[in-house]
């Protein structure tokens, strides 16, 4: 009788290992299958090449830039650029900013998803550049939203923006970090990151950008598709849909739409301030540039103001308790 149970306990005991194998490698057949399922819907991903514009992308598969943004249209949307009285005459053009977009386009900057889209993002880009490149105002002629790329750079600096704390990014003697560029850029430290991001020594050197509207244009585009901080969006990231906000975003009243765009350029300099005129002026471009390329202000899309928004990077918190946050 005992012998029989431990025969029974035998038999049970492999047919269990039999079936645990059995299930282990099912599993580990539909895992592999899954993995290979995965790796050749990647490997059979749409990728397009459009020339010297956009190239080895699925965006590249989408419009182009030139393809709904024509020179005639960079005119219009900047028609005092070149007014005796601006600060920059002759300095930008529309060759420079198609050039700079060109190493954008291939990662999603005016080519994520459909035409509407693409222009909506293209004018909230420039809405960006031209609020902060304007010298419009009240009853200058055309209004104030005609009077974009009007600088290239900040005209008295009271300071010259140099962080000596920052040991990744020094300051180098005898060059000043005030703002330049199409969304100015300012500081030793930022100044630094750029120029890794475009591969320009801007640290050195960050005349360059009052210098070449290429490098400028490209600046400001780099800063818009790039988050600053880890686990953190960029500006195209909220604006086209890339980023679903977080409990702790819903709580802060931080949701995709234009409004974001402004919390992750400039935080609590311009959100979280109610209606104000520094918020009003951008959102003001954005619209104004959305009607001359006929798409229209009443698809400028949802949450348009960051007016209640906390920012991403408050200003009054350190580095360490930002990334805590």
């Amino acid at each position: 009788m005992k012998r029989k149970t431990r025969n029974r306990i035998l038999l049970t005991t492999l047919l269990v290992t039999a079936a645990v194998v059995l299930i282990g490698g099912t599993i580990a057949l539909i895992l592999t299958a899954g993995t290979w399922k995965v790796k050749l819907k990647e490997s059979q991903e749409k990728v397009c090449n459009k020339g010297w514009e956009c190239s080895g992308s699925k965006y590249c598969c989408n419009d182009t830039i030139t393809d709904f943004f024509k020179v005639y249209q960079f005119e219009n949307l900047f028609t005092k650029r070149n007014s005796p009285v601006a600060h920059a005459v002759g300095f930008w053009d529309y060759q420079s900013f198609i050039l700079a977009a060109a190493l954008f386009e291939p990662l999603g900057f005016c080519t994520t998803g459909g035409k509407q889209m693409q222009m909506m993002e293209l004018c909230a880009f420039l809405g960006h550049v031209g609020a902060k490149t304007s010298c419009g105002y009240g009853v200058a002629t055309g209004g104030p939203t005609a009077w974009g790329l009007c600088y290239n750079h900040e005209m008295s600096p009271d300071q010259g923006y140099c962080d000596k704390s920052n040991l990744q990014y020094p300051c180098v003697d005898g060059v000043d970090y005030y703002g330049r560029g199409a969304i100015p850029v300012y500081w030793n430290y930022n100044y630094g990151a750029a120029g890794d991001g475009i591969h320009v020594d801007l640290l050195h050197h960050p005349e360059y950008l009052e210098q070449n509207a290429t490098m400028a244009f490209m600046a400001a585009m780099w800063r818009w598709m790039t988050p600053m901080k880890k686990k953190q969006p960029s500006a195209h990231d909220v604006f086209v849909g890339n980023w679903k906000p977080t409990k702790n975003d819903t709580l802060n009243k931080r949701f995709p739409g234009f409004g974001a765009t402004m919390n992750v350029l400039y935080g609590d300099q311009i959100c979280g301030k109610g209606y104000a005129d520094s918020m009003n002026v951008i959102i003001s471009h954005y619209q104004y540039y959305l009607d001359l390329m006929g798409v229209g202000r009443e698809h400028s899309g949802d949450n348009r103001d960051c007016a209640e928004q906390v920012a991403f990077n408050p200003s009054y918190k350190s580095d360490d308790q930002q990334q805590a946050s």
